[in-house]
């Protein structure tokens, strides 16, 4: 298996930009956000579990997952988003091993994973773990900006992540992102050059 190294980070601190770089450098990226997309799409493998648990009132007219009705209801029931995660979760990594294992001639693999330390099931896996770094208040502008989120439902999400220090803290490389894009594409270059050699 090739070198696997996991990329997190706190919402809009830049995950998906350092990922789009990496793989714009030649980087294969396994991502399980884009995972959990494809698993609740119309006809997605999680569905009929989902459904299952949570009625159709959480689907949409083409049969997805209602992804907006989804994040309040878990936002206010930690019962839901337990019952939820233990449907999606296990199916997420089944396929994000299987993605990350397959035969691919870029010098590494980058599995991004929003919580990665939050979550227990990716650490024994990977050779480790990149942190997309920026303050606070750029990851409230930066959502804000990109998404239809309000600033209390950012600042809720951010709650429910793991702190700054401790991210930092479990660490093996950090990216800061608290300039410009080309600051950013400079750093990003230094850590595939050295990820690229191991």
């Amino acid at each position: 298996m090739n070198t696997c190294y996991g990329l997190t980070g706190g919402i809009g601190s830049g995950k998906s930009t350092v990922a789009k770089l990496l793989e714009e450098l030649g980087a294969r990226v396994v991502d399980t956000d884009e995972i959990s997309h494809r698993l609740t799409a119309a006809n997605g493998l999680a569905l009929p579990a989902i459904q299952q648990a949570f009625g159709d009132t959480y689907l949409d007219k083409d049969g997805a997952l209602d992804r907006a009705k989804m994040r309040a209801l878990v936002f206010s029931d930690m019962d839901a988003k337990q019952r939820l995660q233990a449907i999606l979760h296990p199916l997420i990594l089944k396929q994000a091993k299987s993605d990350a294992r397959s035969p691919t001639e870029a010098p590494y693999t980058l599995v991004v994973v929003p919580l990665l330390f939050e979550s227990a099931r990716y650490r024994d896996w990977l050779n480790g773990v990149i942190v997309v770094d920026c303050p606070a208040e750029q990851q409230v502008a930066r959502t804000l900006q990109r998404s239809a989120l309000d600033e209390s439902m950012v600042r809720a999400i951010m709650a429910q992540q793991m702190d700054r220090a401790s991210r930092l803290q479990h660490a093996d490389e950090v990216i800061l992102n608290d300039g410009s894009l080309e600051q950013l594409k400079g750093r990003v270059a230094e850590l595939h050059k050295r990820l690229a050699e191991r």
